[in-house]
């Protein structure tokens, strides 16, 4: 086998099963992150400009149903805005939790070797204490890797909202 390809199935190894939920949930976190930055770039300019076209396409923008009519389009901008933010905050929070169920079952490990093969096999219990430190570091990593994104994520779908608003008013 290919040495990096090596080194990365010693570590899927020596984690343990949780760490492979822990890389399907940090390849969701990257994906939706990825997703939602190709959005805002790529696609919310054009969204935005057919929306304020939309509204300037109106002859009244002053009466209470001109008034809901900006409401929905800043709305359904907002929600399209901030589509997958939720489940991106939310896989920031399970990544270290599923880091945490890896440190129990490799303390499991620990334990059930000691019971077996009592204190003396070093081997057995350095197996176990890889398996319980390995998920909690990969777990931590994928989370705070994603954090400062989930934030700039945040910060830009707030700031394209106030930018389309602004756009929306009365001409």
């Amino acid at each position: 086998m290919w040495g990096p390809l090596t080194a990365i199935a010693d570590f899927m190894a020596a984690g343990g099963p949780v760490l492979w939920a822990i890389l399907g949930a940090t390849v969701l976190l990257w994906a939706l992150i990825l997703e939602r930055f190709w959005y805002l770039r790529g696609i919310h300019p054009g969204r935005a400009e057919a929306l304020v076209a939309q509204w300037q396409q109106r002859a009244d923008t002053l009466s209470w149903q001109a008034r809901r009519v900006r409401e929905k389009l800043i709305s359904e901008a907002t929600l399209d805005l901030s589509r997958y933010l939720g489940v991106i905050r939310a896989l920031i929070v399970i990544l270290p939790l599923l880091g945490l169920l890896g440190t129990v079952t490799g303390m499991i490990r620990v334990f059930d070797g000691l019971a077996v093969f009592g204190s003396g096999n070093p081997r057995v219990l350095a197996d176990g204490v890889s398996a319980a430190t390995i998920p909690t570091m990969a777990g931590l990593v994928a989370a705070l890797s994603g954090l400062w994104f989930s934030a700039r994520l945040d910060h830009h779908a707030a700031r394209e909202r106030r930018r389309l608003e602004d756009r929306l008013q009365h001409h």
